[in-house]
């Protein structure tokens, strides 16, 4: 979808807008939201940041998902000017007819990681030039948030799905205010059910309580005059149950991230023995390198049991770990010829 697409879609006389979920964990959902909703997210967005009519929004990413819907709905509803950038994974590099030049402020931009990890490695300067960045639609790992703290300005990290109209929190990635606690927005309520999963209740942009999959974890620093801080522990479906042990897919490549430098991936399988068994899928050929750091990094229970050399890592679209293409992977590939298993027993 381009831009004059997406406009001609807002400005008709239905009150909903069809957008598609990431496919994160899955194939991608069709959902109707409704306009409305879509606005009063953007004002939201738009009040938490100190964003005023006539400051500049860059949309680099693309139309087909809520990301870059939300970002032509937050410069119509509050009067942002809107540079226009064709979706790419090095955004404001090349020359374009609509690109600010280096050196002029760009006031608010949204990107997902791999733009920002792009640009800090050939153009850190365009980044500098942001006034407010927010990055979502995938992890930030340890490198990554390091690497942010020389730029001078606000960079936040997102949390948000397609259901809650964006996000609906931030946390700040770099200066004296950065934490790994999401603040959410004014009108914002978030609980815990009791599987320990986020339950948000936003009413100006969702109809009703939603249910999260993130098992999340609450401050107990909050007050009266506070909202509510959160964060994240990892994915209701990535939890392997393993011979009576949780082991949270998140936690086990948060651990081998500064060890492993081909991509990877943690998933899971069924075991007759064990009720389910980690497995790890890697870009790397050299398997028995990769399960010697496993060895000397994880607890002995997270241990991967099987490991499987792939062409190459499934992401979404969006750039997401695509976990459900991830275990049909590693059933289709269960093989001694592309497999090599751990010798741990318990």
């Amino acid at each position: 979808m381009d831009l004059n697409e997406f406009l001609a879609e807002w400005q008709n006389d239905s009150p909903t807008v069809l957008v598609h979920t990431s496919g994160s964990t899955g194939k991608p959902k069709p959902l109707l939201v409704e306009k409305r909703r879509m606005e009063a997210s953007a004002r939201i967005t738009c009040q938490f940041l100190g964003l005023k009519e006539g400051d500049t929004a860059l949309l680099c990413m693309p139309l087909d998902y809520i990301a870059g819907k939300m970002m032509v709905v937050r410069a119509l509803t509050c009067g942002l000017k809107l540079i226009v950038e064709e979706p790419s994974g090095l955004p404001l590099f090349r020359p374009h007819l609509t690109s600010p030049n280096l050196g002029e402020t760009i006031d608010f931009a949204a990107m997902v990681p791999l733009q920002v990890w792009n640009l800090l490695q050939q153009a850190p300067q365009r980044l500098r030039q942001i006034r407010h960045l927010i990055i979502g639609g995938g992890a930030i790992n340890d490198e990554l948030a390091a690497a942010l703290q020389d730029l001078p300005h606000a960079v936040w990290s997102t949390y948000g799905m397609t259901e809650t109209l964006s996000h609906i929190a931030l946390r700040r990635l770099n200066g004296p205010e950065r934490s790994s606690w999401y603040t959410p927005f004014e009108g914002v309520d978030v609980s815990l059910n009791e599987e320990g999963c986020l339950v948000i209740d936003a009413p100006a942009v969702h109809d009703g309580p939603l249910v999260t999959n993130d098992i999340a974890e609450l401050s107990t620093l909050h007050s009266p005059l506070s909202p509510k801080q959160f964060r994240i522990l990892g994915r209701k479906d990535n939890v392997i149950c393993s011979g009576g042990i949780k082991i949270q897919i998140e936690e086990v490549e948060r651990l081998l991230h500064p060890h492993l430098h081909e991509p990877y991936m943690i998933t899971k399988e069924p075991d007759t023995k064990l009720g389910e068994q980690v497995v790890l899928l890697t870009e790397s050929p050299d398997i028995p390198t990769v399960q010697g750091v496993c060895r000397q990094v994880l607890p002995k229970y997270w241990q991967p049991r099987k490991y499987i050399s792939v062409a190459q890592i499934p992401l979404t679209e969006t750039g997401k770990p695509a976990r459900a293409e991830a275990e049909r992977l590693a059933a289709a590939l269960n093989s001694t010829f592309c497999c090599k298993f751990s010798k741990n027993t318990r």
